[in-house]
């Protein structure tokens, strides 16, 4: 704060200007169903004609699920040495009763149907498994209660030790069997899954408590489970050292996430996460829907006798499904890498720069800026999965599909934007609004416009707020938007909070 600001006398009470708010609302906008490949639109359609759900949820379930069924297959590159993964993380901001598990049901359906036919198929592969594993682990204890007899009677044992060094390179491996879904699995879990089960899956959930919930984000593990997260998202390699159990890494794996969480629930999230949930990038990699209820305009209809529409899409994410899965000796995917066209090259960098030149201070997405330097990557993974739905792993994005992407894209910015604004504040933003409610209410009890900062500084809570350049900064936001002035009377330092403020809140 500057020197003249702090020596400022006390403003006259009738010199004040309107306040201007803390918290802009942002109005939401229809979602571009028009932008999805036609089959994927009218499956969605037939889906909202029967559910009556909010319409960006039934759009989120149909991408998870195309995101799950392909994402193994291929990556994408948008320009040399920049490629990455294809799948999406989606997080619907609603209320419990919004439909997501129905919705979710109609779309994840031939997923789990393919999850339980290869685990019927591998049953054999199994029963095949554990009698090599029973027959090679009494070898091994053999070899092992060997050497313990020749090491007690002080013999030799090397040739024991080499024999037992042959037979741990001869371990028989377990079968690897596709399990593609996981509702409540903690990320250590989904990591040891990825690892030693299958290398692609998704977490799809309606109530998100594997995430969001304490014992999977617990305030000692949320940093750790947060950057597993982030790292599944770009499609990083992940060691995991143990001391007590086996060690492992993560290669190669592709992941979705699917999620639906209350608003309560994420604001509490916020709260334990300290910042991190944004601090980390976690939550800019989500595309985020925050829909108007539905609920109170759905009456009830007769479900339809033939679902046409959703059997097309179904029939399209089973053929994915079915594809052979590219993995190496190692357990690790291979996906092919799919380019962009010319011209959808072309397109995607005009989206990249226009978002680019709005991230500065004095841009529209300032405040989202760690979501929007994610937004064209998102873009050119829908775009991926809309090439992939309409044309399989061959060719390149065509213009046509990134353009439709990139209006998905775009439209979960301004979502974002419309979420961080009224919900996830950033750490400076909190501040603020957290030192204007403790100021009016501050003024409230004691019939005054006038608070002296060691008051502040004594009592103020969040604590943090007590802190010098912590304080310094918020005050400053707050000036800025007229709620309040500094003055200073001799070595007292005064906050003059706006009049019309209390008087609004007494009304």
């Amino acid at each position: 704060m500057s020197a003249e600001m702090l020596r400022a006398e006390p403003p006259p009470q009738d010199d004040w200007t309107t306040p201007l708010p803390l918290l802009t609302k942002i109005a939401s906008e229809p979602y571009p169903l028009d932008a999805l490949p036609d089959l994927l639109r009218s499956a969605v359609e037939e889906v909202l004609a029967f559910t009556k759900a909010p319409v960006p949820l039934v759009a989120s379930s149909a991408l998870g699920a195309l995101s799950i069924a392909s994402q193994a297959h291929v990556d994408v590159t948008r320009a040399e040495k920049l490629s990455g993964p294809t799948g999406l993380f989606l997080l619907t901001i609603a209320d419990s009763g919004e439909r997501k598990s129905t919705c979710d049901g109609f779309f994840m359906e031939v997923i789990h149907d393919f999850e339980a036919d290869q685990a019927e198929a591998a049953k054999p592969l199994l029963t095949d498994h554990r009698a090599k594993m029973a027959a090679w682990k009494a070898k091994h204890d053999g070899i092992k209660d060997k050497i313990r007899q020749l090491a007690k009677s002080g013999k030799p044992t090397r040739e024991q030790e080499l024999e037992l060094h042959d037979l741990e390179q001869e371990e028989p491996k377990s079968p690897r069997i596709p399990r593609l879904i996981y509702g409540d699995a903690t990320p250590e879990a989904l990591k040891w899954n990825l690892a030693k089960g299958w290398p692609s899956g998704g977490v799809v959930s309606s109530e998100a408590g594997s995430v969001f919930g304490a014992h999977g984000m617990g305030n000692d593990s949320v940093l750790r489970n947060l950057a597993t997260l982030n790292q599944l998202w770009d499609g990083a390699d992940i060691a995991t050292e143990r001391r007590t159990s086996e060690s492992f890494t993560v290669s190669g794996a592709r992941f979705t996430m699917a999620l639906q969480v209350q608003p309560a629930t994420l604001s509490s999230f916020f709260e334990r996460s300290g910042g991190l949930a944004r601090g980390t990038g976690f939550l800019a990699r989500f595309l985020v829907a925050w829909p108007e209820s539905t609920q109170g305009n759905r009456p009830f209809t007769e479900p339809p006798t033939s679902w046409p529409e959703l059997e097309r899409f179904n029939q399209k994410v089973t053929a994915l499904l079915n594809k052979a899965v590219p993995i190496n000796k190692d357990g690790s995917l291979v996906p092919a890498m799919l380019p962009l066209s010319r011209e959808a090259k072309a397109a995607w960098v005009g989206f990249h720069d226009a978002i680019e030149g709005e991230l500065k201070p004095s841009g529209e997405l300032y405040d989202v800026r760690d979501v929007a330097s994610k937004t064209a990557d998102n873009a050119v993974r829908v775009a991926a999965l809309f090439h992939v739905f309409e044309n399989g792993f061959e060719g390149a994005i065509g213009l046509t599909e990134f353009e439709g992407a990139s209006q998905i894209a775009a439209w979960h910015l301004h979502e974002a934007k419309r979420f961080y604004g009224a919900l996830a504040l950033s750490e400076e933003q909190a501040n603020a609004v957290s030192l204007d409610n403790w100021l009016l209410d501050y003024c409230g009890k004691l019939n005054t416009n006038v608070v002296p900062r060691r008051e502040i500084q004594r009592q103020v809570t969040p604590i943090r707020l007590r802190d010098g350049p912590t304080l310094d900064a918020a005050l400053a936001e707050l000036v800025r938007l007229e709620r309040i002035r500094l003055a200073q009377q001799g070595r007292r330092k005064e906050i003059h909070v706006n009049p019309a403020l209390l008087d609004a809140r007494q009304q």
